[in-house]
């Protein structure tokens, strides 16, 4: 084989994964699943998963360009404790110094009960740091069992100066270090600190991890850098890793959206990643990810992390049964009880059956239920097995299951409660939809999702168990992923290089915009992207007084564009009619440029026994392979050349201003040009939209060509 691959690794608790990607069309070439090698060491299984798959496709070294790697190591490290013990060296003076002395003692964070993340503090008054004073911190953090160093000073990320000094002194002495001003350019010195405890408490553990696992790439003779998982769906070289480990917290939850994202072209909706045990929900909105400050042990902290909503409900839930009534699903699964599920079962192992009850841990409740069958096997009942008797589970799907012994099994405990066998798993279904629908309406209210437009997508090896029962519960559309069981490894394939900087500027100026810019571009080359892939956005919190700064890019020159055929006007034009939920007819095309296409729908109904006529208008932009990524009822459009911007595009902008004797309201916009769709809507003011406006489209020709789409 001489095609050009991307491969992802993903290590879980259970299973390694790895799948094999064609680097032209992005379509799955090979994938494989082993059991994960703790004994051994996870590197073990990552060579033999990696080396067996080349094999087995013909694959050469030079021929992998992309390599990358996710990892539950820092979930796992935190949710264990098992961390470094870290040593904060604080810094501040004049009337900050009091301040500045509590706020960088953190103290012990509880991760979980009775595991602890421990740190001892010393303080420096900073308007003399010197090399002695230094020693000596270090030193009485070293006597107090201090693993790693932290230093921490006020206002350090406009001048990081004295922390520079404190992580060269920790160096020379050969210990791990870390600086505030590193983990986070906010102001807040307290979570700033939080977090870069955290991200020191991580080090250790972390750097031994990188280092096997880029042996174990290197011993395949890969050249290609191996890339690790960030939290928020990017990746990054390993070298980062070493100094930025918590970027990696949370990670695994990121692959699997990133894989929905790119594989399945999402542009609005909610994505559940269903396991046997639990479920996690994520948010799609206009083709991005939700995005949110992750919490260490209840705090808060600097650490910008895909928003995820875990939940106990999923393929190998248990039902609970009390004084013959199903009173809940879950929390308990059939892996942790250690029971087979009735539904994956060979033909005819379940011709009859009796209903048990189980603790699945000590000190559980006897009520979840299993049956005994009858040669005397146990097996568990579960809501895949309610969901495969629904007939929700499609035949072909990787959650599909034995229908005759499923029912056999319902059959059982349907006798129990006195219903019948689909009743009994209507219940058990319903229950499962309830808790899922408070998280669902959550997260819709949370984030303003339009219910019209909604797209329920499940991944994982049980996606169908839920989202099909859901979507009818909600009458929202639905899909399961493809490749669902492997969908987190293909986001690890298919990650970009992702970098964020925020700083705490009021009223941000040309130059802050330009310089953030700069300094973003300059931290992702760092992280492995190539300078001429990279994609900058930027965003003004005027609530928050933050400005932020996103870049994406690829490690290689090609760009990725999935399945880029073009789509020709009228199957376009079928996609815009089933993303704004109207009939073919009532869609127009409007305009064009560069890979965007913007189609409208008109529509009218009548109210008051057809008195009155109402008339609505809605919009969408779509790309070139069939991607919708913006919809809006009530939205203003126009189309003009760069060179128009001062006589078209700023009179549309105040046409759509709502003014009042307080201020001025600018609405929310969006631009499409060539490759770019700009996000606006964080803009506060229209000096702020066009300062940001005159940046990103600098390099543009006079007569190249602008969509906006504006809407309140």
């Amino acid at each position: 084989m001489n095609k050009k691959v991307r491969i992802g690794i993903d290590v879980g608790g259970t299973f390694t994964d790895a799948v094999i990607i064609d680097n032209a069309d992005y379509k799955v070439l090979a994938k494989m699943k082993i059991p994960t090698t703790h004994e051994e060491g996870v590197a073990v299984g990552v060579v033999k998963i990696i080396s067996t798959l080349m094999k087995e496709n013909q694959i050469e070294p030079e021929d992998v360009m992309f390599i990358a790697h996710g990892t539950t190591q820092a979930t796992n490290a935190l949710l264990e404790g098992d961390v470094a013990q870290v040593g904060i060296i604080g810094m501040g003076t004049g009337v900050d110094a009091r301040s500045a002395k509590s706020e960088t003692n953190i103290g012990n964070i509880e991760l979980a009960p009775g595991k602890y993340l421990n740190s001892s503090n010393a303080f420096i008054d900073s308007v003399s740091v010197n090399d002695e004073m230094i020693e000596a911190a270090i030193c009485e953090l070293l006597d107090k069992k201090a693993q790693v160093i932290v230093a921490s000073e006020a206002y350090s990320v406009d001048d990081p100066e004295n922390e520079l000094k404190v992580m060269a002194c920790a160096a020379k002495k050969g210990l791990y270090t870390t600086g505030g001003h590193e983990i986070s350019q906010l102001y807040g010195l307290k979570m700033r600190t939080r977090t870069a405890v955290v991200n020191a408490s991580l080090i250790p553990k972390m750097i031994e991890t990188a280092n096997m696992t880029e042996q174990a790439v290197l011993d395949t003779k890969i050249k290609s850098g191996l890339m690790i998982m960030r939290c928020d769906g990017g990746v990054m070289s390993i070298n980062e890793v070493r100094k930025r480990p918590i970027l990696t917290m949370l990670s695994g939850l990121a692959a699997g959206v990133a894989g929905a994202l790119m594989y399945e072209k999402i542009s609005d909706g909610i994505f559940f990643e269903v396991g046997g045990t639990s479920v996690d929900i994520s948010v799609i909105k206009n083709g991005k990810v939700m995005i949110k400050y992750a919490q260490v042990g209840g705090h808060k902290t600097y650490l910008q992390s895909l928003d995820v909503r875990t939940l106990g409900v999923a393929g190998g839930s248990m039902i609970r049964i009390k004084d013959k009534k199903m009173i809940d699903i879950g929390p308990r699964s059939a892996h942790i009880a250690g029971k087979n599920y009735e539904c994956f079962t060979p033909e005819d192992a379940i011709t009859e059956a009796s209903v048990q009850f189980v603790s699945p841990r000590a000190d559980d409740p006897c009520e979840y239920a299993t049956i005994v069958a009858q040669d005397g096997k146990e097996y568990s009942l579960t809501l895949a097995g309610a969901a495969n008797l629904l007939g929700y589970v499609p035949k072909d799907d990787y959650a599909y299951g034995n229908i005759g012994c499923t029912k056999v099994a319902w059959s059982a405990l349907g006798d129990y409660l006195s219903i019948s066998a689909k009743d009994a798993a209507k219940q058990a279904m319903d229950i499962a939809i309830k808790k899922l629908a408070v998280v669902i309406n959550d997260l819709i209210n949370e984030y303003e999702l339009d219910r019209k437009f909604i797209t329920l997508v499940g991944g994982g090896g049980s996606g169908a168990v839920i989202v099909n029962a859901l979507a009818g519960h909600f009458n929202f559309k639905w899909r399961i992923a493809q490749n669902a069981p492997y969908i987190s490894t293909i986001g690890v394939a298919l990650a970009m290089v992702r970098e964020q900087l925020e700083r705490t500027i009021v009223n941000p100026t040309d130059e802050d915009i330009k310089k953030i810019r700069a300094d973003i571009i300059e931290r992702i080359v760092k992280s492995g992207a190539n300078e001429e892939t990279v994609d900058v956005s930027i965003e003004i919190d005027a609530q928050k007084n933050i400005l932020r700064a996103v870049a994406t890019g690829a490690t290689e020159l090609r760009k990725k564009d999935l399945n880029a055929n073009q789509l020709g006007t009228e199957q376009l034009k079928s996609i815009s009619a089933e993303a704004l939920v109207v009939d073919k007819e009532q869609v127009q095309p409007i305009c064009n440029t560069g890979r965007w296409y913007l189609f409208e729908a008109k529509t009218s109904k009548r109210i008051l026994f057809g008195l009155v006529k109402l008339k609505g208008k809605s919009c969408c932009v779509i790309d070139r392979e069939g991607v919708v990524r913006l919809k809006k009822e009530k939205a203003e459009y126009i189309k003009f050349k760069k060179s128009e911007q001062k006589q078209l595009f700023n009179t549309f902008l105040d046409d759509n201003t709502t003014y009042s004797d307080a201020n001025a309201t600018i609405p929310k916009v969006f631009l499409f040009y060539k490759e770019k769709m700009l996000d606006l809507t964080g803009m506060q003011t229209a000096e702020q939209l066009y300062s940001i406006m005159d940046v990103e489209t600098e390099i543009m020709s006079a007569d190249e060509e602008i969509i906006a789409v504006a809407y309140k």
